[in-house]
């Protein structure tokens, strides 16, 4: 995800206004290194908006829009995943709430972490990486679904009975992410979150991640094996959108506020949102099969889930209206073994989140963020997942790495646009209806869109590996014993249970979870045998990922611009010299130190102007 930086991040520049900034045209040519910061600096300058600018309301409205779409997938994802373990199969109504409160948190975090946290453009929603310890601990066998709930017409959805089994499950799981998230929230505004990164390098982080997706494949193979063909054709629409025709252009139109009129942008339309168009044309196919009754009519039959009225009146009886609050499934419970699985979530989603900080200031034309800034992100994130378990989401809060992929494609890193975004997300989280339509996505039709998503989410953690020297013997063992442990023991465990009974039955309970998530497992070991066995740094590839996570310490004028807190309040009341000792608050700006050499640069600057 993050790039190499050449310690060019930050090319010398003035401040032309507010918002834009004007390279200086007088570099010294014949200095190589200064050369290829022009032409970085120049790159840097083609951005239509940099982080501080603020487009037309209608362009912020548009593009909020634009991100809210690339996010939709991976969101709605998560409650579906969710919900065989939490006993709503076969009720979508719930389901629709849960994906309305997703949206909604999503909104309110992102909101937080633009204005307050590391205020970037950086959208925040759900995350996959606290999908594997929730689904290790709704296995436990005390949260195993009753068999009756997984048969559609044994299911009232309304009964006290229906609804306590599934609401207990959900509390169990809020409680679990409301203490876990404690733990982010103090790492972050602590500081602690520099000390921790010391540890942790690619052979840490590659199994971990991959470990994310490896496990779902029964739940992915579950939902495409109810019709394979329609599985098939909607990771074939995925697969011709986002890697065949990615670089065809759509033109479109937007208003140029320099010449005044309206212009055309290349847009590659089938990169933005491969997911979103394979989902949508499935979806339709699926819709004319079933109303020309090509799917057979009878639930027993199969090819039965393939129809799109399987979930028959959601539509009808999802409210126009509804207000998510804290608390709507009842008051939280916390077990301990709950806590410890969500902590592996938690530890991986803030690694996962630095390394996005670093590619979001690259591809929206801002500097570095400072220690102070990842600090108050990594803070406001753990914020996120509070409010996620209060409000019952079934998951947390994490910066999307596909909106940070989108700032590049679209040229606009403007922060208004993912404020415009988080408002969006917000309001159509209130809307009951727009839950419900997600909520009728046929079951081989999620099927597909999880065998591309899962796939790449379990490639993303493998391409951490760059960074390593993957001819060592030494990282050959950890990676491959890492990721195969990581498999091989929850799949044990999960059959032999009752051999790792200890007689406590809440320590066995958390040996249970923690046995039972595969990310645990792999990281665990992969940070054990990497600051255990020897290795250099080259070796490991420590000395790759901190060139590549570490922020630059070279003074830029910009840098308070972009990461100083809003309102004035990292410029007037975070004042006090004993204010720069505390870990998330900006520093007192300092001009820039001039040398004798900078002086005579820019006593040539002013005489050639």
């Amino acid at each position: 995800m993050a790039k190499e930086s050449d310690g060019v991040d930050n090319p010398t520049f003035e401040i032309e206004d507010v918002n834009h900034y004007n390279i200086m045209s007088s570099f010294d040519t014949k200095d190589p290194s200064l050369e290829k910061k022009k032409i970085l600096a120049n790159a840097r300058n083609k951005l239509a908006y940099t982080v501080t600018d603020v487009p037309p309301w209608y362009m912020c409205i548009f593009l909020g829009i634009q991100h809210y779409l690339t996010a939709l997938g991976g969101i709605v994802a998560i409650p579906l995943i969710l919900s065989k373990d939490l006993c709503i199969t076969h009720d979508p109504l719930t389901q629709s709430h849960l994906i309305s409160t997703i949206f909604f948190v999503s909104g309110i975090c992102t909101l937080l972490q633009v204005s307050f946290g590391v205020r970037l453009p950086i959208l925040q929603g759900g995350t996959f990486t606290f999908l594997t310890p929730t689904l290790a601990m709704l296995s436990l066998p005390k949260w195993t679904c009753p068999e009756w709930t997984q048969n559609a017409s044994l299911v009232n959805a309304t009964s006290p009975e229906f609804v306590d089994i599934w609401q207990s499950r959900i509390r169990e799981v809020q409680g679990a992410i409301m203490v876990a998230s404690c733990f982010q929230i103090i790492v972050g505004f602590s500081g602690l979150i520099g000390f921790l990164m010391r540890f942790i390098g690619p052979l840490t982080i590659a199994p971990t991640i991959t470990l994310i997706a490896l496990p779902l494949f029964d739940s992915a193979g579950h939902e495409a094996g109810s019709h394979w063909g329609i599985s098939i054709m909607t990771t074939f629409f995925i697969v011709l959108f986002s890697q065949y025709l990615r670089n065809i252009p759509f033109m479109i139109p937007y208003y140029s506020k320099d010449n005044r009129k309206w212009q055309y942008s290349r847009t590659y339309i089938f990169q933005i949102f491969p997911v979103l168009l394979g989902i949508s044309i499935s979806w339709l196919i699926c819709y004319v099969l079933t109303i020309t009754n090509v799917f057979p009519s009878k639930p027993e039959t199969y090819g039965y889930f393939a129809r799109t009225d399987v979930k028959g009146n959601v539509l009808s009886q999802a409210p126009w209206f509804r207000f998510p609050y804290p608390g709507q499934w009842g008051v939280p419970t916390v077990s301990l073994e709950g806590v410890f699985g969500i902590l592996a979530g938690v530890i991986s989603s803030m690694v996962e989140s630095v390394g996005d900080y670093h590619a979001c200031a690259r591809l929206s034309g801002a500097p570095p963020p400072p220690k102070h800034a990842i600090n108050r992100g990594i803070g406001i994130e753990g914020i996120g997942c509070l409010l996620a378990g209060a409000w019952g989401t079934g998951n947390g809060t994490t910066s999307y790495s596909e909106n940070v992929g989108a700032l590049g494609i679209t040229r606009v890193g403007s922060r208004m646009v993912i404020i415009a975004g988080g408002v969006l997300m917000l309001l159509l989280g209130m809307f009951g209806k727009i839950g419900a339509v997600f909520a009728t996505i046929p079951s081989p039709v999620i099927g597909g869109m999880f065998l591309v998503m899962f796939g790449v989410i379990s490639a993303v953690g493998m391409s951490n590996l760059q960074y390593a020297d993957m001819n060592s013997s030494r990282n050959l063992f950890i990676v491959g014993f890492s990721i195969f442990s990581g498999l091989t023991v929850p799949n044990w465990v999960n059959k032999n249970p009752t051999l790792l009974q200890t007689g406590i039955i809440q320590l066995d309970q958390v040996i249970l979870v923690l046995l039972t998530t595969g990310m645990f497992v792999g990281g665990f070991l992969g940070f054990f045998l990497d600051n255990t066995i020897p290795g250099t740094k080259e070796e490991r590839g420590i000395a790759a990922w901190n060139e590549v996570n570490e922020a630059n310490e070279e003074n830029c004028s910009d840098v308070g611009e972009v990461y100083d807190l809003p309102f004035g309040i990292g410029t007037k009341f975070c004042t006090s010299s004993w204010l720069r000792y505390v870990p998330f608050c900006p520093k007192p700006r300092e001009l820039p130190f001039v040398t004798h050499e900078n002086s005579n640069l820019n006593n040539y600057t002013e005489t050639n102007h």
